[in-house]
Parts: C-alpha cells; structure tokens; sequence
C-alpha cells in the first residue's frame, strides 16, 4: 500500500502548533496539533468530543461555504481542519477565534442530545476550555512563515 503523507511527518521533531498538512487541489488541511506527539498524557476524549462539536459549530458558523471538515486525530494529539478557499491568515484567524469561543464558552454545547450524536453523554467542557485555552497561548503569534513541519 502507498504510505499516506502524515506518515511521512517526523513525529519526532514536531512541536504543539498550526500546520499545514497537505495541499489537495483547493482544500488546505490544517494540523492543529494540540500536544507534542508521542508524549501522553492524551487529549482526553470526552474534550476532544467537546472541542469537535464547539469548534466544528463556531467555525461552520463563520465561514460555512469554506469549512469542510473539523474532527480529532486518531492519535488524540489534536485535530484536521479542511479548508476551501480561505487564505492561510484567515484560518490562522478562524482557528484562534474558534479556540476563544471554546475557552469562553458557557451553555449548552450544541448538538447535544441523543437524537442528534451517538455519544451525547461523554462531553468535558472544563477540560475543552483548558485544551483550548493552552492551544490559544501557542497560537499568539503564529503567522503563516510557521505553517511548514
């Protein structure tokens, strides 16, 4: 089988941060990389959960013609974004934006009911808004010359 292109990342050497993970015509994917890899403890995945659906709602709300996907890494050291026709500064934007929502967030989280997710009762908003909120400080001064691994 051909190996994928985030096997071919250096695991090793990678720090938390924003990158960009593979180019696919018109669709950027971000890797927003909330832990060092390879370093547990984990992202919890009852934040992780949160996080999805905060995240994946403020984005959509903001730019819902250039949001394809949002979702967690099987890895559980962060998450893809795939973009559409967004420069690399306005998702640098979207994504701090995204992770003061989180970090601010009080309320219901949407989408939370049995009818609408099939795991509606692992959510962990205190932990989401730390994971949020650490994410936030290392994305301060990101600019597009660190998008590169």
């Amino acid at each position: 089988m051909k190996r994928i292109a985030s096997f071919e990342v250096d695991h090793t050497t990678m720090e938390k941060g924003l990158y960009i993970s593979r180019v696919d015509g018109d669709i950027v994917t971000y890797d927003i990389r909330m832990l060092k890899p390879n370093t547990p403890p984990y992202l919890e995945m009852a934040a992780v959960h949160t996080i999805e659906h905060l995240f994946a709602t403020y984005a959509r709300d903001r730019c819902s013609e250039n949001i394809i996907y949002f979702g967690p890494m099987g890895c559980r050291t962060g998450f893809y974004l795939l973009t559409r026709n967004l420069s690399h500064e306005k998702a640098i934007d979207l994504i701090r934006d995204s992770l003061k929502f989180i970090e601010n967030f009080n309320g219901e989280i949407p989408g939370v009911s049995q009818k609408e997710c099939g795991n509606y009762l692992e959510h962990d908003l205190k932990k989401a808004k730390e994971y949020a909120a650490d994410m936030g400080a290392v994305l301060q001064n990101r600019d597009i010359s660190k998008l590169n691994y």
